[in-house]
């Protein structure tokens, strides 16, 4: 395998994001991730998606640190200050699952509360499912898990084939375009730092392709056995989706009607958000997941 790693300088004085650096090793390979709050305190795990980076999380850190919890959030391979991978065919659903979950064992992360937006719910919910005892609950934003059993949005598809075709993969202007806000050129240039030239963006080109889109797709039979236990899933689950987003609409009830510990939960629809979430309405959002812990812990108390 061909690594890559993004230097340093292209993270200097970022807008909004001054958190200091943290690494482990997984597989080889260095993974960064943010670790703001009290060590000592129950993590909130705060996972991205395509194809951005925890920079997406730097207005929920604060909200969340706030409350006295402990925020953590990685880079998948692939993305942000993590090793990069130049071969696409180096990627694998599977990769990302075992690597985000080295990270997890590594820092021995227990009663976590989970939020996963877009491949931050396909691969995190896998993870709660493969390994319940380290979750108190979870909440998911604007994501889903597939199995490849059913038809996923033709905005989707769309975005597939889009991301294995185009001549042009500017990361910037792909998160600009999925979320309501506008964002101003140094908050997108941030987004782009990651990745100095295309060869940095194999893991954001290949992702799409790694959704399970068919019943013989490779992950399909492990994102069915982890349904299998979010179908038995009591641990406090909630939904907390936008209100402007093609690709994941209506996903939110795919839960809300199937986990079992979703049910009688507050669930959200953040209005004025697009994809990313986090982005346009990060604090907001960020009160929502505080405001559930809270209410949480009472009733488990």
């Amino acid at each position: 395998m061909k690594v890559l790693r993004t230097p340093d300088e292209r993270f200097a004085n970022l807008p909004g994001f001054n958190f200091e650096p943290h690494y482990v090793e997984v597989a080889g390979l260095r993974m960064h991730y943010v670790d703001e709050g009290p060590r000592d305190a129950d993590p909130v795990l705060l996972l991205h998606g395509e194809p951005s980076w925890s920079y997406l999380y730097r207005k929920m850190i604060a909200v969340i640190t706030r409350a006295g919890h402990r925020a953590v959030a990685p880079d998948f391979i692939g993305f942000g200050r993590s090793d990069k991978l130049a071969r696409k065919e180096d990627y694998s659903y599977q990769m990302h699952v075992d690597t985000l979950a080295a990270l997890v064992n590594k820092l021995d992360l227990r009663q976590i509360t989970l939020f996963g937006q877009d491949w931050g719910g396909l691969i995190g919910l896998r993870i709660a499912a493969e390994h319940p005892e380290r979750f108190a609950r979870i909440v998911t934003g604007n994501t889903g898990l597939p199995t490849g059993d059913q038809q996923l949005p033709e905005a989707f598809l769309r975005w597939q084939e889009f991301s294995q075709t185009s001549p042009a993969f500017d990361i910037g202007s792909i998160v600009q375009g999925g979320t309501v806000t506008t964002l101003s050129d140094d908050i997108v240039a941030a987004y782009n730092a990651p990745f100095p030239d295309d060869s940095y963006k194999a893991g954001a080109r290949v992702f799409p392709s790694l959704v399970p889109t068919a019943p013989d797709d490779p992950a399909a039979p492990a994102n069915r056995n982890a349904w299998e236990v979010l179908r038995r899933w009591e641990k406090p689950f909630l939904t907390a989706f936008s209100d402007s987003d093609p690709v994941t609409r209506g996903g939110d009830r795919v839960f809300q009607l199937q986990v079992p510990g979703a049910k009688n939960q507050p669930h959200a629809t953040i209005k004025g958000a697009g994809h990313f979430l986090q982005e346009d309405k990060g604090q907001e959002l960020a009160a929502i997941v505080v405001d559930f812990i809270a209410r949480t812990q009472e009733v488990n108390a």
